[in-house]
């Protein structure tokens, strides 16, 4: 994993803010980020923009900011229990606060980071195995007389916190992988399903969590009620929740609970793949539960991406969310690099009317973990060396910042075609100053050379071999006036 000497990235910074945050008019702005890290967010030159009849290259992106879709939340990872037992314990306070700004705040070239996700108790990625409600006995406790958050608080709430105050709008979403193991048929974290004596205690766990949070300065604006329903882990929590199961779940118990709250949290569903795309219709299309769902999460480790639109164009109204997929060394990622990632998680998520793009670790050590059970392959965004607290940086903390540097929280996906020639595409409106943002992938192992066509204004760039690039330029005036 290529490290990038701090002075570098000093330099990188600054480059950044002299150009994103102070475009000039008729001219387009460039970074690049290759495979290999040779270059790795590095700003181009300048772009020239031609006015008048564009020159189309054969692999032409027309970008049209009056067809727009959906609004974008953010991107990010989760702050799982090993990422915030890192950064809490194997950081000094300079070296923490250093991290943070880069990856949540926006002054200094930080990348902007706005959405994340918490494990609601264990996950694979926790040194040890818990719940938030273990009576020592392991009798069923129906009061929840034994629900604490005191698991999390010398790790995850105080680093969480620190996130917050670095970006106070960071939307944070928070997952189940088990209920307490007395909830469940097996009596065990780790596998079995939930019984349905036990919905009502269950969804009374996941709002004390959501409370509890609050309490503690962490606002959850969104839960899952579990993590990857269609599946049973035999070596780390978690729990089988079929379609028929969550929605009783949510349309008899959790879902009329938040209804009366008032105030939220907001519900996602399924939580798991593409390839099961009749998960969550199930759910959505039960009377009882389907109004009580916001959105459909996805995780990207089975099926394509191309998943999420039939359920969106059956349910309009449901957001769509990638939740969660990790980096790691397995194929195709191994052999596919950056552009694998970003093709699919990025590029083909937004096109697939995804509003956000979480990935799994926000940080691992040089052993990618510490884990117990589970993925002993996967990587963090970020890399920290558990004896130094050197930090390195990924493919996905590199595709994140192609995105989240540039495009802000509210900016409309919009219009733009698709190419072919391994050449994906994706583009953006800012609300906030009209500025074009366009993701160009290069999967070739050569370079491509595109054209890009706006409001009568256009532009050419080679992208070198299997790179990522982000393109900002000021809209032209629309047809009809508008930016």
């Amino acid at each position: 994993m290529r490290k990038t000497p701090a002075p570098a990235l000093c330099l990188l910074w600054l480059l950044l803010l002299a150009t994103a945050d102070g475009m000039a008019a008729g001219t387009v702005h460039g970074w690049v980020t290759t495979s290999d890290h040779r270059l790795a967010l590095t700003p181009t030159a300048p772009i020239p923009v031609a006015e008048g009849a564009p020159h189309r290259l054969p692999q032409h992106i027309v970008v049209e900011p009056e067809r727009r879709y959906q609004t974008m939340l953010g991107f990010g990872a989760s702050l799982t229990d090993s990422s915030a037992w890192l950064i809490r314990h194997k950081l000094d306070p300079a070296q923490r606060d250093a991290l943070l700004h880069e990856l949540f705040g926006r002054e200094h070239g930080g990348l902007g980071l706005g959405f994340s996700r918490l494990t609601i108790g264990a996950s694979d990625f926790s040194r040890h195995h818990y719940s938030l409600n273990d009576p020592p006995d392991g009798a069923p406790d129906h009061e929840l007389r034994h629900f604490s958050i005191d698991p999390n608080r010398d790790d995850v709430i105080p680093v969480a916190r620190a996130m917050l105050a670095v970006n106070p709008q960071l939307k944070i979403m928070a997952s189940p992988w088990s209920a307490p193991a007395w909830m469940k048929d097996s009596n065990a974290l780790v596998t079995g399903r939930l019984l349905p004596e036990h919905y009502d205690a269950f969804s009374r766990y996941l709002l004390a969590y959501v409370d509890a949070y609050a309490a503690e300065g962490v606002p959850i604006f969104a839960l899952t009620v579990q993590n990857e329903p269609d599946f049973e882990p035999d070596s780390y929590p978690g729990m089988r929740l079929n379609a028929p199961a969550r929605a009783r779940l949510i349309g008899d118990h959790l879902g009329p609970m938040i209804e009366r709250r008032g105030d939220g949290p907001l519900l996602f569903d399924w939580d798991h793949n593409w390839d099961k795309p009749e998960e969550p219709l199930a759910v959505l299309r039960d009377p009882a539960a389907g109004r009580y769902v916001d959105a459909v999460a996805w995780h990207c480790y089975g099926g394509e991406v191309s998943a999420q639109t039939p359920v969106h164009d059956e349910f309009p109204d449901k957001d769509a969310y990638l939740t969660e997929c990790s980096g790691g060394d397995w194929e195709p990622l191994r052999s596919g690099g950056i552009t694998e990632q970003a093709r699919t998680t990025l590029i083909g998520a937004a096109r697939h009317w995804a509003r956000g793009v979480l990935y799994w670790n926000l940080a691992l050590d040089e052993n990618n973990g510490p884990y117990t059970g589970g993925c002993d392959t996967c990587r963090g965004v970020v890399t920290i060396d558990s004896r130094s607290g050197e930090v390195s940086r990924t493919d996905e903390y590199y595709i994140l910042a192609h995105a989240s540097r540039f495009i802000r929280p509210g900016a409309y996906r919009i219009g733009s075609n698709e190419t072919g020639g391994e050449l994906d595409n994706v583009a953006f409106l800012n609300q906030d100053d009209g500025t074009l943002v366009l993701l160009v992938s290069n999967s070739a192992q050569q370079p491509r050379r595109f054209s890009v066509e706006q409001g009568g204004r256009s532009f050419e760039y080679e992208l070198p071999a299997r790179s990522l690039g982000t393109f900002v330029w000021e809209a032209a005036p629309d047809p009809a006036g508008e930016r």
